[in-house]
């Protein structure tokens, strides 16, 4: 079996960018989770209710899938660097309208607003990565940026709850702060980009016999874009094993989003859990979750990744009907929604391995958003969703509900390795480089 590479094995250039797309992977996950911890302060501040808050992150949820196929399209046909620069700093000002939201129409204005900067970071981190890592590493480096993606999934709760606490300070500096890190971030990330990256690794890699989306006189004009709409349309209709994962990626995403935004919810309320010790596990849930990603990416690399998708999904269904029953110790159900957070990121390399081996290079920017659209529609339905079924049905018949999608994402898993194979097929493999 391969060896894992040591840092003396990856170019330096490689390890720069896989670095730095990880920190904004970091950067973006902050920002998709500053309401979980917060929801009881929101909800008394806003008079609103789980339910309308609910719809709050799906407005997040909904403008960052419907952005996707845009910024898609520029990191297909751009440079990569301005993709990421405009990606990463709109969500970042965005944060500052949530922060100083007055009321709950700016708030939700705000959600929006953060949806379409974040729906940049998947369009163009995923073909960066592909641009900057060997093959028979990219499962690792995959795994690399979700590792940063989920200890950015675990930092709101601990920070958010720590600068709440201070006397004086409350949600809305909570929230500026973490605004504030990210626009250091990026200011920093874009200086190194520009500096210490070949243009070649972040320039696009477009097709010459497709390159009529520009006149002869390089101004565009309305007919060239409606043929390189056309082209993408066609393109999209004729991906059917990438349109397999985005249906497999919206089940898992609905899935996962309705633990994520109601895990301290259920710990909370249904199992009498603090607010510091629920919160805490919502950390803890993603910082495990970071150290099996790394494990899902190396046998990723070393096996096929349809058996990891697998076991992920299925092992992720267990856990939570175990929580669902209501009848666990306290202890006994922090546990289990710690191995939910763990066995739920095992899959993730493997799914973007599986995509990449069926992408063409010069697609990599669509394929992946695509794949985002699916991930981002599970990420806008479940907070409304389970936030309405939990008013009116409870927390059991909740996480019953979200095992029950769970694990129709096994059964889609099986469907989509029956059906389009697990992208290690070298003969399909070929054909894919060769086009």
């Amino acid at each position: 079996m391969d060896r894992l590479p040591s840092l003396a094995d990856v170019p330096r250039e490689t390890a720069v960018v896989v670095g730095l797309v990880g920190g904004a992977e970091f950067v973006n996950h902050t920002y998709l989770v500053l309401f979980p911890p917060i929801l009881g302060i929101l909800s008394a501040e806003f008079d609103a209710s789980l339910a309308l808050l609910g719809v709050a992150m799906g407005v997040q949820g909904f403008t960052n899938t419907a952005f996707q196929l845009p910024w898609g399209y520029l990191s297909d046909n751009y440079d990569r660097r301005l993709t990421l620069g405009l990606s990463l700093g709109l969500a970042t000002a965005s944060v500052f309208v949530v922060a100083a939201a007055p009321t709950f129409e700016i708030l939700l204005v705000g959600q929006a607003l953060l949806g379409i900067g974040i729906a940049g970071h998947h369009p163009v981190h995923f073909p960066l990565l592909a641009a900057a890592s060997p093959e028979r590493h990219r499962g690792r480096a995959f795994s690399i940026r979700a590792f940063l993606g989920n200890l950015g999934f675990a930092a709101p709760p601990v920070a958010l709850t720590a600068v709440i606490a201070l006397p004086g300070l409350t949600w809305r500096h909570a929230v500026g702060l973490v605004g504030a890190f990210g626009a250091v971030y990026a200011v920093s990330m874009l200086f190194v980009l520009y500096r210490y990256v070949d243009p070649a690794v972040t320039a696009p890699d477009v097709d010459d016999t497709e390159d009529a989306h520009e006149s002869a006189d390089g101004e565009r004009t309305l007919g060239a874009i409606r043929a390189a709409a056309r082209r993408e349309v066609r393109a999209i209709l004729g991906s059917p094993a990438i349109l397999a994962l985005a249906v497999l990626a919206l089940v898992v995403s609905t899935a996962s989003w309705g633990i994520t935004s109601y895990a301290a919810v259920l710990l909370q309320d249904g199992y009498g859990v603090g607010l510091d010790v629920a919160n805490l596990t919502l950390s803890a849930m993603f910082a495990v979750g970071a150290v099996m990603v790394l494990v899902g990416g190396d046998l990723s690399d070393r096996f096929s990744p349809g058996p990891v998708i697998v076991a992920s999904y299925g092992a992720v269904v267990v856990f939570v009907a175990l929580v669902a029953t209501m009848t666990l110790p306290p202890l006994a159900a922090v546990a289990c929604m710690l191995v939910v957070g763990g066995v739920r990121s095992l899959g993730g390399p493997a799914r973007s391995k599986l995509a990449d081996a069926v992408s063409a290079r010069s697609d990599l920017g669509r394929n992946f958003a695509l794949i985002t659209v699916g991930i981002m529609t599970g990420s806008s339905i479940a907070p409304p969703v389970f936030g309405a079924l939990i008013e009116n049905r409870g927390l059991g018949a909740t996480f019953w509900a979200i095992a029950a999608v769970a694990a129709l994402g096994v059964g889609v898993t099986l469907f989509v390795l029956r059906r389009h194979g697990d992208g290690t097929d070298p003969a399909a493999a070929g054909a894919v480089e060769a086009e």
